[in-house]
């Protein structure tokens, strides 16, 4: 066991930590490195437009890594990833716009609704993510059992779209309903929600 591992114990899910709720864990492709994934609480919630459509960004492209596409996009102009890095909650100032897989733990592990899940497309696959993510089905994942992140519940998802960091192309990004769990590509200038993640090397 690594000195990371025997330092950092992997809290439960929902367990307030780092300044907001254990998410899950991400593992970077390229590094084989864990993450843990911390969720910012309701109250830190932002809304805006991704970006500027028609416009390609270098290095907003990660599925894991948000920091990363949050910075890239600030560079390039993004008011909305602008105000994520300006955040401090909890004494921590690296939050950013959650990739598109650090996006699907929040809905797989913090789910509001008891809506049926999105059965189509490739919502719910996360290969990303420890455990690997599957492909949703009619039950899975279920609303979550942490009473505070229900619908009507202090932290809870709004049952509507999100954006994730993770650009598709020069007029979409990925984006997430946390009514069913859909995935899916949204133009730029949509007004949409997002919910702050920052991580936390493990391994």
């Amino acid at each position: 066991m690594s000195a990371a591992q025997q330092a950092v114990a992997i809290p439960e899910i929902g367990q307030p930590f780092g300044g907001g709720f254990f998410s899950g864990i991400t593992r970077d492709p390229d590094t084989g490195k864990r993450y843990l994934n911390i969720t910012a609480g309701a109250a830190h919630e932002l809304v805006g437009a991704w970006g500027e459509y028609g416009m390609k960004i270098e290095g907003a492209d990660s599925f894991t890594n948000g920091r990363a596409n949050t910075e890239a996009m600030a560079a390039a102009g993004s008011e909305l990833a602008q105000q994520a890095l300006a955040l401090r909650i909890g004494g921590h100032d690296d939050w950013a716009i959650p990739a598109r897989d650090q996006q699907e733990l929040q809905y797989r592990h913090l789910k509001p609704t008891t809506e049926t899940n999105w059965q189509y497309g490739r919502s719910g696959d996360n290969p990303n993510s420890e455990p690997v993510g599957l492909l949703h089905t009619e039950e899975s994942p279920a609303q979550t059992t942490l009473a505070a992140f229900q619908a009507g519940g202090a932290e809870a998802f709004k049952p509507t779209w999100y954006w994730s960091s993770t650009q598709r192309s020069a007029d979409l990004a990925f984006t997430m309903s946390f009514a069913d769990g859909y995935q899916y590509g949204g133009d730029k200038y949509y007004e949409l929600r997002v919910r702050p993640v920052r991580s936390q090397l493990i391994d």
